[in-house]
C-alpha cells in the first residue's frame, strides 16, 4: 500500500508541478512543433521511468533491435494493465502516440500531455467519431509518428487475450507502415492483480519481428489482425529467457 501511495503521489505532483512545463511546451509548439514533440516525449519518459522505479518494476526487454529506426511503425500489443502504456513509452526511441479510450480526455493535465505526444482518443461507441480517430492516426504515421494500439479494445482481466478488433489495423494498411507485435508478460502483477497494492515485479517485454504491410493483397488484409494476434499469443506462450536486455 505504501508503494502505491508513493507512486500515486509522484504522478499527482508531476501533473500539478509540471503545469509550467506544459505552458513552455505550448509556447515551443507555436514556433517549432517538432521540437515540442521531442521534448514532451523526453519529459514524459523521465516521469514514467520514475514511476517504474517507485513501483518496483524491473524490465527485461527482448527484440528491441528489430524495430525499424528510419520509419514509423504500428505497435500492436496485448493489454493487461495501465502499466502497459507506462512501460511502452519508456522503451520507444522516436515519437509515438497511443490510441486511448475517449474517457481519458476527462482528466486535465494528463490529457494535455497525451495530446503533446500525439495520442488519439477513440470513442468506441460512435462509429463516425471512431473513424475520425483512425484517420488522424493514419495522418500521424504519414508525418513520421509511430502509433501504439491495443486491439483487444480494453484491458483483459483474465489470462490470454481477448479477440482483436480489426478497425485499428487500418492505420497500417492505409499508411503502409510495418507492424511491430509486442508481448508484455506479467504487467498485471504490478497493480491490477492485487489492487490497491503494488508489488515488485519483473516484467518481460518482447518485440516481435516487423510485419510488412505495404503490399498486402485483399485476402492478406482480411487476415492481418489474426496473423498479428497469433504472433503475440505465441510470444506470450513461450516467454524467452535468453538473449535479454535489461532496461
Amino acid at each position: 500500500m505504501i508503494r502505491f501511495l508513493i507512486t500515486a503521489s509522484f504522478v499527482i505532483l508531476f501533473l500539478v508541478l509540471g503545469s509550467p512545463l506544459l505552458l513552455a511546451e505550448y509556447i515551443i509548439g507555436k514556433f517549432n512543433p517538432e521540437r515540442k514533440s521531442r521534448s514532451s516525449l523526453k519529459i514524459v519518459q523521465w516521469a514514467f521511468r520514475c514511476v517504474l522505479v517507485l513501483s518496483g518494476t524491473k524490465l527485461t526487454v527482448i527484440g528491441r533491435e528489430s524495430i525499424p529506426e528510419d520509419q514509423p511503425v504500428l505497435y500492436v500489443g496485448n493489454h493487461r494493465s495501465y502499466f502497459d502504456i507506462v512501460i511502452g513509452y519508456t522503451l520507444i526511441k522516436r515519437e509515438c502516440g497511443f490510441i486511448a479510450k475517449k474517457e481519458m480526455e476527462r482528466y486535465p493535465l494528463l490529457s494535455d500531455w497525451m495530446r503533446n505526444l500525439h495520442c488519439q482518443f477513440l470513442d468506441r461507441d460512435n462509429l463516425k467519431e471512431g473513424l475520425k480517430t483512425i484517420l488522424a492516426a493514419i495522418d500521424c504515421v504519414k508525418q513520421g509518428v509511430s502509433i501504439w494500439i491495443f486491439p483487444e479494445g480494453t484491458r483483459s482481466r483474465e489470462e490470454g487475450m481477448l479477440p482483436f478488433k480489426d478497425g485499428s489495423f487500418k492505420i497500417a494498411e492505409k499508411s503502409g507502415c510495418p507492424i511491430v507485435p509486442v508481448a508484455m508478460h506479467r504487467t498485471a502483477d504490478i497493480f491490477e492483480n492485487h489492487f490497491p497494492r503494488m508489488k515488485k515485479t519483473q516484467v518481460t517485454v518482447e518485440f516481435g519481428k516487423p510485419v510488412p504491410t505495404a503490399e498486402l493483397s485483399k485476402e492478406e488484409k482480411k487476415e492481418l489482425s489474426k496473423k498479428v494476434r497469433t504472433i503475440i499469443q505465441k510470444m506470450l506462450d513461450n516467454e524467452p529467457s535468453a538473449s535479454t536486455e535489461t532496461a
